[in-house]
Parts: C-alpha cells; structure tokens; sequence
C-alpha cells in the first residue's frame, strides 16, 4: 500500500485562497476560466525546488504571504503616480499610467490615437467581452500549467487592450507606466496587444516602486503578431527593494515578423520574468535579449522557452548579469525545434559578471531539436572583471572605480545595443551609469 504524500500548505497559499474567495465576485469576466485557474494552482500548489523550471527559484520558500488586493487609487496616489512618470516624457511616447494595477486615464494619454490604433482598458474589455480576448486566451494557454500564468488568470483586474490594425505605422512608442502600491497589496495586470499584418509598434513597460513597501506584482502580456509584422516591445523593473515580482509574457509571432524583446532589471527583492515565444510563421527574425545589475540579497531569474514550429526561422538570445554583494541572477533558457521547423537558426548565450565572490549565477541553457537541417547553439559563461583589461587602464591614470565602470558598462552594453530606438538605448545606459554611481 502505497500513502500519498501532500505537502501541507502555506501561509501564502492559504492566503491566496482567501484572497480569490473575497474577490471573485467582483472581478471583470471570465468567470468560469478564472475557478479553473484558480483550481489548477489549488492542485499543486506553489512550486518548489523540486519542480524542475522552479528549481532555483523555489517560491514556496520565498513568497512567505499573500498580500491583499490593492485598493483603487486614491487622490494621493494619483499625485504620487505624477512624479513617477518613467520614461515617457524622455521618449516623447504616449503614456498610459496604470497606478495599484488600475488605469488613471487623467495621467494617460489617450486622445487623439493614430489611424489604425486601438487602446481600451482591459477591465472595461473584460466586462463586456472584447473578442480579442478570446484569441490571446488562446495563446495564453501555451503557460496553462504555470503557477504565476494560472494565478494572473485567476485574479487579473485591469491593464491595456491594444489593437494595431493591418499596415498601420505608430510612429509614437506605446509606454505602459505601472505605478506599485505604497503598502503591502498585491496586484494583478493583464494586457494584451494583437498586431496586423504588416503593421509597426513599440511597446515598453516601466515598472516603479518604491523602497521600504512591502508589495507583489503578477503581470501577464499576450502578444498575437500577425505576419510581415515589425514590434519592439521593452520591459523596464525599477521595482522597490522589497518587491516581488512575477511576470509572463506570451508571444505568438508569424512569418517574415521582426520582432524584438528586452528586458533591463534593476529593482526588486525576488524577480521571475519568464517568456514563452512560439514562431508559428516562417522566415521570422527575433531578437530576446536581457541585462541585470543587481546588489544586496537580489534575486532575478529569467526563464525563456523559444519554440520553433515553422522552417526558415532565425532567434538571437543574449542574457547579461552584472552581480555584487549577495546578489544571485539565473537564467534558463530552451531552444525547441520542431520536425517541420527545418534550416531553423537558432542561438542563446547567456553571461554573468561576478563583483562579489558571495555573489551566485545559476545559468541553465538547453537544446531540445527535432529537425536535422537546422543551425543552433548555446552558451553560459560566468567570471569575474578580465584583470588584463583592467590593469591596462589603471595604468593609463583612470581611477579603480572608474575603469571598473568602464568595463562593467561595456559588458552591459553588449545587450542593450539590440534596441532599435536610440532614444531609449541611451535612457538605459544612463541607468546603468545611475546604477554604477550608488555603488561607488
């Protein structure tokens, strides 16, 4: 006779439950695909070290409570929200201000939208059944068995619902600026974006929060990008110190698309970002690159799943860490090339920078090919700054803290030089200047 052995549950878990069972009456749509989320993360649980694509990063252990759902927001955190405002007035970019995960249409910009673009509030869209929400349900089942994918279904509230129609050229980036609580509440956002073919935009996210509020995120974004397609889309995480964040994004992508993806990290206690992209076209050119600087007891784990489906189809992924104090980054990351997906290019590479011999990186790149007419590798290095490199500039009279800069932003860099929009690129090396000058 063999006893089936269950983990007892958590304080967050029981905290979850209590939390879906207070709110569900009240939350936009989905009914019964919310209960079936919410079941299937009841059935196993939060995951541990034990399951394999949590292996580093065992939530169970980390997410000590479930926080409440946020409050709408008041007054006060509308004037709060006004000198947070990201990026946006750098990038002259239309600004959609999401602040406790609801959208503040007084701080956004929403008039006046290009021919061909769409934006509604994913709440408003919930509540009265937008069909577009259909086909990103669709593809947000490729994460059904996830545990933060099932519980952003379950409680997701409000975020953007944006529409590009066939050839339609936003010259404007779309700038999604999400504002956390100030207090320990939880939030869960959950945008989507469907392109058209032949159609161009640029989507970014900044996250800010602020140090000392003991707040969780879960955010979910659903990409559907038709063929001949050409979409940026770039993530910022300024979370606060004591943040957790857990994000998901899906991408299905057709043929002859260029896409671009990146991810630049610097706030946050515990930050899981992992992406799942699937090439359902062919003769498609991706991009899925990442860069970290991390300090203290940070913890930041990106997990990418790249699934080639159709032939012809070329993806570059470049993760770089820059590590100090106790700080520990992991990557996993997977290739899968499917029968079809023949003359498949296919190549990951992922690098960490150790400042700190405390300092940990976990890097896990995989393989997995069906097809024999294909051209893919993979990579991981992990070392500390090249002595010979920084010797050659000590003697040339730059200071330590300088030439150590110097190399640290060269190695950042590599990564941050796929984005396209120079503007934006040169934001985020002056973070990683802003990042470089709080540690000397």
């Amino acid at each position: 006779m063999n006893a089936e052995i269950k983990l007892m549950k958590t304080a967050a878990e029981l905290g979850l439950a209590e939390v879906f069972a207070r709110a569900k009456a009240a939350l936009p749509g989905l009914a019964a695909e919310r209960n079936a989320a919410f079941e299937s993360f009841a059935a196993t649980g939060l995951p541990h070290r034990r399951i394999e694509d949590w292996k580093y990063t065992d939530l169970r252990a980390l997410m000590r409570d479930a926080k409440p759902l946020a409050a709408p927001p008041a007054e006060a955190d509308v004037t709060r929200a006004k000198g947070l405002s990201g990026l946006a007035k750098e990038l002259e970019a239309r600004q959609l201000v999401f602040v406790n995960g609801m959208l503040v249409r007084e701080l956004s910009d929403l008039e006046k939208l290009e021919p061909g673009l769409s934006i509604r509030s994913m709440s408003d869209a919930l509540r009265e059944g937008d069909p577009l929400i259909a086909g990103h349900q669709t593809i947000m089942a490729v994460a059904r068995d996830n545990t933060a994918a099932a519980l952003n279904t379950a409680l997701m509230g409000d975020g953007a619902l944006i529409h590009v129609a066939a050839g339609a050229v936003i010259e404007r980036p779309l700038h999604l600026t999400i504002i956390a609580p100030n207090e320990g509440a939880a939030v869960y956002m959950r945008s989507g974006m469907t392109v058209e073919k032949g159609a161009r935009v640029m989507l970014i996210e900044s996250h800010r929060g602020e140090n000392g509020a003991d707040y969780q995120f879960n955010g979910a974004l659903a990409l559907q990008i038709a063929d001949e397609a050409h979409v940026d889309h770039v993530k910022v995480i300024r979370e606060g110190a004591d943040a957790l964040h857990l994000s998901t994004l899906v991408a299905e992508i057709g043929a002859r698309v260029r896409f671009n993806n990146f991810t630049f990290t610097t706030g946050g206690k515990v930050v899981r970002n992992q992406m799942f992209v699937t090439f359902k076209g062919a003769d498609t050119v991706a991009a899925v690159r990442g860069a970290s600087l991390l300090r203290g007891r940070q913890h930041v784990d990106h997990t990418l799943v790249v699934d080639h489906v159709a032939p012809g189809c070329q993806s570059r992924d470049l993760f770089k860490a820059v590590l100090d104090d106790h700080a520990r980054s992991v990557f996993q990351g997977k290739i899968t090339v499917r029968q079809a997906a023949q003359r498949t290019d296919g190549r990951m590479m992922t690098r960490a920078l150790l400042l700190s011999e405390h300092a940990e990186a976990d890097n896990k790149p995989e393989l997995e090919i069906f097809a024999d007419n294909v051209q893919c590798g993979h990579g991981a290095t992990t070392g500390a700054l090249d002595e010979d490199l920084l010797f050659y500039l000590l003697a040339r009279g730059i200071p330590r803290n300088q030439a150590e800069a110097l190399l640290i932003e060269s190695f950042s860099g590599e990564a941050i030089d796929g984005i396209e929009h120079a503007g934006l690129r040169d934001a985020l090396m002056q973070r990683v200047g802003k990042w470089l000058g709080e540690r000397a």
